[in-house]
């Protein structure tokens, strides 16, 4: 696998749009009702959510380049559970060009996310899992995304599916590895880890953590 390369990436904006203000409008002589707070419903709905047990969580992965050495380490499983630690912990990494996360739920759902600097780019394998998994409706709220009507059987993939078309995995063939139906999604990120020359280090740390 050749050194992440310089290019610059997407970061995307957290940032909501500026509140609306209507110069000239006296405030109202009544007391108002109490203001309903868009984020703490938000929270709420994260509340309802519970966290993926250790049996649930297939693998927790980094891998990153250090003096141009390739390393790749499992990571705390709870880190499964809170995509903006993870990205925290990404961060911290001494790679010489960021580092990647990989996180495999139950087989069937992952998140990947690419942490140069604060240069963040995230994907989501199955969009209609973030009003199953936190970390996946993380995801959503990271992109700004709706969560889609789980009632809907059409499943898309959520955030950059270019995250590692630098490294040798493009778009295309991304989009094709997640609609194959016969891989679980911890057999894609190896897939995935292949691609992009991370292999045989990422399958010896993904086989570990599948047998402890």
């Amino acid at each position: 696998m050749s050194d992440f390369d310089d290019d610059e990436y997407e970061s995307f904006d957290l940032d909501g749009p500026a509140p609306d203000s209507r110069p000239g409008t006296a405030p109202a002589a009544t007391t108002a009702a109490p203001d309903v707070d868009d984020d703490d419903d938000e929270d709420d709905d994260d509340d309802d959510l519970e966290d993926a047990a250790d049996d649930e969580i297939d693998f927790v992965i980094s891998a990153y380049r250090e003096e141009g050495q390739l390393v790749v380490q499992a990571m705390d499983n709870d880190l499964a559970n809170d995509l903006e630690e993870l990205i925290a912990q990404l961060r911290r990494l001494p790679g010489d060009a960021g580092a990647l996360g990989f996180v495999s739920l139950v087989e069937e759902v992952f998140v990947v996310a690419r942490v140069r600097g604060q240069h963040v780019q995230v994907l989501l394998s199955d969009g209609a899992s973030a009003g199953d998994w936190p970390i996946a409706h993380d995801v959503a709220d990271f992109l700004d995304e709706d969560i889609p009507d789980p009632d809907e059987d059409d499943s898309e993939p959520m955030g950059d599916l270019g995250i590692v078309a630098d490294l040798g995995m493009s778009d295309f063939d991304m989009a094709a590895l997640i609609e194959d139906l016969d891989l679980g999604s911890d057999q894609m990120l190896v897939e995935i880890a292949e691609k992009i020359k991370l292999n045989p280090q990422f399958r010896k740390v993904a086989e570990a953590a599948a047998h402890s």
